[in-house]
């Protein structure tokens, strides 16, 4: 997705913009419930735990990836409800193919951890953290052609 357009598709859910009606989910689950009730949000609505949430579950990845990356560009430890940088670790998770498509949003992703890396050592992140705050941003660079 063209970042220039994300102001445009804000208005919208994933619903709307996947062209998906879910319906409600089949088992009784907090994830699932979220998941089936945050599909119906439009965008500019979705708190940064909302955002956490749904990239973690692989959801609208074309969408919240862009949405998630502004707020980390500027807040690499930004946080949904559990620890400083969980958003971060959420956005980790998406697999490499999305980001080989994705050569812009690869780049905003790399200034993000390597503002994260800058700031760790202020941050209290859980156990390891920054260990693969590092080995991501090596990894990044590397696909990225800025290793």
């Amino acid at each position: 997705m063209d970042t220039r357009n994300l102001t445009s598709i804000c208005d919208k859910s994933l619903q709307e913009l996947e062209g998906n009606e879910w319906g409600e989910p089949s088992f009784d689950s907090h994830v699932a419930k979220e998941r089936h009730r945050l599909r119906r949000v439009p965008l500019k609505r979705l708190r940064l735990e909302d955002l956490r949430l749904l990239i973690g579950q692989g959801d609208g990845l074309p969408y919240l990836v862009p949405l998630a990356l502004e707020h980390l560009e500027k807040h690499p430890f930004a946080e949904g409800d559990f620890y400083p940088g969980d958003l971060l670790a959420s956005v980790l998770t998406v697999a490499d193919p999305f980001w080989a498509g994705r050569p812009e949003l690869r780049q905003t992703l790399v200034r993000a951890l390597e503002r994260a890396v800058e700031r760790v050592h202020k941050i209290s992140v859980p156990g390891g953290f920054a260990a693969e705050i590092r080995r991501h941003l090596a990894l990044h660079r590397s696909a990225a052609g800025l290793a």
